[in-house]
């Protein structure tokens, strides 16, 4: 089976072929230009998204939104997440946290899949903390500061450990258990 992943993140892409490629399922990456709704709800931009590409005659494909949510921050960046990468990067988050104690967080990932005519949508999360500093090669977006357990950050991982603990190592195995309910 191929499913394309509709996506400009490179990052995303490998780490789909890693998670799905055991399970005999193969990435076609495509960089399909679609607007995005504003919403709060990372689930309301999937759903939106997926069915512009479905009018435009995709199929088979995989689309996801994914975030980090800061307690300290209110949720901040959250579906912004992408915009204040690119434009504050995580330079910008560590000094909004400069002198925070609590350093709350979680990553989300939405995955939206269309697979056989069918449309599935799964969200997974990871809880961890924003670190003080920068570590780790690793990875991407704010990899180098968020810690699912306190020691390492997610650049700090190889990439399937990272796949067993991450937001959308969380999503794509909730997409799989979805996905066998319909093959």
């Amino acid at each position: 089976m191929i499913l394309k992943v509709i996506t400009s993140n490179l990052g995303k892409v490998k780490e789909y072929r890693d998670s799905l490629g055991s399970f005999g399922i193969r990435i076609e990456h495509m960089k399909i230009p679609y607007d995005e709704i504003q919403s709060s709800k990372l689930e309301d931009v999937v759903k939106e998204s997926m069915e512009h590409l479905k009018a435009s005659g995709l199929t088979d494909f995989i689309i996801d939104d994914s975030g980090m949510f800061v307690d300290a921050l209110g949720g901040f960046p959250g579906v912004y997440s992408a915009y204040v990468q690119k434009t504050v990067g995580n330079a910008g988050i560590l000094k909004l946290m400069e002198n925070v104690d609590a350093r709350n967080a979680n990553f989300q990932c939405c995955i939206g899949c269309n697979i056989k005519g069918k449309d599935i949508i799964v969200t997974g999360r990871c809880e961890g903390t924003i670190l003080r500093k920068e570590t780790g090669t690793e990875g991407f977006g704010y990899d180098p500061i968020f810690s699912h357990d306190g020691k390492r950050s997610f650049a700090e991982l190889p990439l399937q450990e990272k796949n067993e603990v991450s937001h959308r190592g969380i999503a794509v195995k909730l997409l799989i258990n979805e996905m066998k309910k319909i093959a």
